[in-house]
């Protein structure tokens, strides 16, 4: 899944924060069905890198002059949520 093709900065950290996004629950089940503890460990930190990912693609709409301030806090808000319940998954996981 991809957005148009676009020189516009804005577009491409939309484009790679709606990418990051996809890859989540890809991740997350890979981790879930996986009997091997190096790739559960492989792929939640993956995860992990995803979500910082997305908080920088968040910095970088803002910094890049996006009106819309409600979606970027709503996005923010979404990660931080996010990141809480994958804390807890994290560490039932990698038992």
């Amino acid at each position: 899944m991809s957005l148009r093709n676009s020189l516009s900065h804005r577009d491409q950290l939309a484009d790679c924060l709606l990418t990051d996004a996809t890859l989540i629950p890809e991740q997350i089940a890979e981790a879930e069905n996986s009997s091997s503890l190096a790739i559960r460990e492989q792929r939640v930190q993956f995860i992990g890198v995803i979500t910082r990912n997305l908080n920088a693609y968040v910095k970088g709409l803002e910094m890049d002059g996006i009106r819309e301030r409600e979606y970027l806090e709503l996005l923010r808000r979404e990660v931080r949520i996010f990141r809480v319940a994958f804390k807890k998954w994290r560490k039932s996981v990698l038992r």
